[in-house]
């Protein structure tokens, strides 16, 4: 489904900001109104804020106790997130696209661990705590840092601290027992490469359905709020040539040789989408 009028807009103009200007909440909430034609995103809204002053509440000024801090407020976020509210992954999350939607995720209590992350990043930021996202390629993970120490949280499973030995297991599971984590794994992501992590859940849902012009749809959304991002381009020409549209195959294909012009050089994705484009073009005369 494509989003309304006045949704693109709003993610075009998100679009044009720098990463660190992009509202991860609020960007979200767009998203997720996409595929909800006519939902307000104030009830929502104001969900997020009685979890965020509940929060506080429970923690109170522990929070800012340096020895015990960063513990309270860890456990102020799980008693709240988890206990009261029931937030939690579902065994059925990562095959249901209204898991990576975030209206849909407060409805339910269940998600994405990206999603999921999304809730407990605007709670902590709103109290001005530090917390970041990070990349960890098995399950998204939040990172809580307070007076130089620092807590890795599992939001799907519980808003568990996962300890070194917890973190090697969950990779190793899903990369093999011979690879060993590097520190690449716990590079913080942006608020605009979150929101990318979760949409691609839809995108990879809609591929594994065969249903080509809704992954394409989803990967054009994506990229009115990342219009810099190559590697979208090059999957968008893709699923136009596989749709047989020619023309739009080769403008997005275009594109992606643009944005990628700064790519290492051995990366042989340039090469491979130039000879695409090569065939691409023959096809019209």
């Amino acid at each position: 489904m494509r989003p309304s009028p006045d949704i693109c807009r709003r993610l075009t103009a998100i679009g044009a900001l720098a990463d660190d200007a992009v509202g991860l909440t609020e960007t979200a909430l767009i998203l997720a109104a996409a595929s909800r034609p006519g939902s307000d995103a104030m009830p929502y809204e104001r969900h997020l804020e009685k979890l965020t002053d509940d929060v506080a509440a429970y923690v109170g000024a522990d929070a800012d106790d340096p020895v015990s801090g960063l513990e309270m407020r860890t456990e102020a976020l799980r008693q709240v997130m988890v206990k009261r509210y029931g937030y939690a992954g579902s065994d059925d999350a990562y095959d249901d696209p209204d898991c990576a939607n975030l209206m849909r995720v407060i409805d339910r209590r269940q998600g994405l661990p990206v999603t999921l992350g999304i809730v407990a990043l605007h709670i902590a930021r709103a109290l001005g705590w530090h917390m970041e996202g990070l990349d960890f390629p098995p399950r998204f993970l939040v990172r809580m840092e307070f007076e130089g120490r620092r807590a890795i949280l599992d939001v799907f499973d519980g808003c568990i601290e996962l300890t070194p030995p917890d973190l090697r297991g969950l990779y190793k599971a899903v990369s093999g027992a011979h690879v060993e984590i590097s520190p690449s794994q716990y590079t913080a992501m942006s608020n605009r490469d979150i929101l990318l992590r979760a949409a691609a859940k839809v995108k990879i849902h809609h591929l594994r359905s065969e249903r080509l012009d809704e992954a394409l749809d989803t990967i054009k959304t994506m990229l009115l709020f990342a219009p810099e991002n190559a590697p979208l381009w090059r999957e968008a020409g893709i699923l136009y040539a596989r749709l047989d549209r020619i023309p739009e195959a080769i403008a997005a294909l275009e594109e992606f040789l643009r944005h990628a012009e700064g790519e290492p050089s051995g990366d042989t994705s340039r090469y491979k989408t130039s000879v695409l484009l090569q065939e691409l073009r023959e096809r019209l005369n």
